[in-house]
């Protein structure tokens, strides 16, 4: 989906309108850029699912640009990160969230982009994804390998998320096109589903705390159950060794105890031809404003300036290590 979408949280910034996009000002050869200042014209932002924090930090951020300097800046709700980075080299969009692993997939011409490597370039590593499986207490599920025959949501299609699910499913010994009634829902309809009973699990990656897992851990209360992933760790960094251990913290969802899962970080990730002085400047303004955009959404205050840099095998943009030099 390619509608604007509007960052909603306490002293969140709004955004509204989701038009074409320009850009003016060019990339220096080779990629330097004389200054640290964007360009006029407008850019688009891809995000992800409604309920993510793709989107409400990717409002805030548009909002930021547009108030901070000469461009224009608007977000969009997409599926995430499968579909942001190829609608990202096709064009249609200027700056995509993703995560590392599928960044990763990308530029190595891996998984979703089999045989394509990608022409990407990163602004910098943000914050981590947590992990976040959840499932109906009554289902019988104490671990992965349980979910055969069971209804999951893996995430809406080309998303992250699913290809993390998926990932899981194998690491569990499982084939996600049989072994499980895969549900490629997006976060919304995985909320409602949950609730409502048509599933039985659900598999998300995301920022902490997500908004529609906050509802469902409200009103299902003690029907529902985290589950410990980890065991499936070591399998995970056979297939890329950017996933890492962490936990939920018991606060995030008021859960009795805190959940060890899977993290991956995230990046900002734009086209090779991004003008230098744009990444300059919006790289800069991610760190210099990080409080504003922490009053958005408190997966902004993970963002760390000592892990910027760390995008490989995402090469970071010329303008975005100038930002960060």
């Amino acid at each position: 989906m390619k509608r604007a979408v509007a960052a909603a949280a306490v002293l969140a910034l709004a955004v509204t309108g989701c038009g074409g996009k320009q850009q003016t000002d060019q990339a220096a050869p080779g990629g330097a850029t004389q200054s640290c200042e964007a360009g006029e014209g407008r850019i688009t932002i891809a995000t992800g699912n409604s309920g993510g924090v793709y989107y409400v930090l990717g409002g805030g951020l548009a909002q930021l640009i547009s108030n901070s300097t000469k461009l224009r800046a608007t977000a969009a709700e997409t599926g995430a990160s499968v579909q942001n980075i190829q609608q990202l080299v096709a064009g249609n969009y200027d700056v995509a969230f993703s995560l590392a692993d599928t960044a990763a997939d990308a530029v190595n011409g891996k998984g979703s982009f089999d045989g394509k490597p990608q022409k990407i370039q990163a602004l910098s590593r943000i914050y981590p994804n947590s992990t976040q499986v959840l499932v109906r207490a009554d289902a019988g599920i104490d671990s992965v390998a349980d979910m055969k025959g069971k209804r999951i949501s893996t995430g809406s299609p080309k998303s992250g998320t699913e290809v993390i699910a998926n990932r899981l499913l194998q690491a569990a010994g499982l084939k996600p096109d049989t072994d499980v009634q895969a549900q490629r829902l997006d976060l919304a309809k995985t909320a409602d589903g949950m609730k409502a009973g048509t599933l039985d699990g659900l598999v998300w990656s995301g920022g902490l705390p997500t908004a529609q897992i906050t509802d469902i851990t409200t009103a299902m209360k003690d029907k529902v159950n985290f589950l410990d992933i980890t065991p499936l760790l070591p399998a995970l960094k056979k297939v890329n060794p950017v996933y890492d251990q962490a936990v939920i913290p018991k606060a995030a969802y008021a859960q009795p105890a805190d959940v060890p899962t899977v993290v991956v970080p995230n990046l900002l990730l734009v086209r090779e031809d991004f003008p230098a002085g744009n990444a300059c400047a919006i790289t800069k303004l991610i760190f210099d404003k990080q409080a504003e955009l922490a009053k958005v959404h408190p997966a902004a205050k993970e963002i760390s300036r000592q892990l910027a840099t760390r995008t490989d095998p995402v090469p970071l943009h010329p303008g975005a290590k100038q930002a960060l030099g």
